[in-house]
């Protein structure tokens, strides 16, 4: 049995692609079901720099002023493992990791 290997696009904050020295959107293999945990845990392998800059370095949980998206859709309190939707399993839309603003 072969687990198969999806690309799945990703777009992360400018201060993130900054500390990761990146430019522009990610794209990460991912193996097995595409979920949010999946995508975050393939993003903390190829740049490990970013651990504990999305989630929690104990809890895995999100850190509070980053937001989830897929498919214009806000996934930020869904649970990790949430599948995410087909067209961003097959790298037809990102997962967009986007920073919170605060204030009034």
């Amino acid at each position: 049995m072969s687990i198969s290997v999806n690309n799945v696009r990703v777009q992360i904050p400018y201060h993130l692609r900054n500390l990761a020295r990146v430019e522009g959107e990610l794209v990460l293999e991912v193996a097995g079901r595409v979920t949010i945990k999946s995508v975050l845990d393939a993003l903390e392998r190829r740049y490990p720099m970013l651990c504990g800059t999305i989630r929690e370095h104990d809890t895995l949980k999100r850190r509070a002023f980053l937001r989830f998206f897929a498919c214009e859709e806000d996934l930020s309190h869904q649970s990790a493992d949430l599948e995410l939707p087909a067209a961003v399993a097959s790298g037809k839309e990102p997962f967009l990791i986007i920073g919170a603003i605060a204030g009034g």
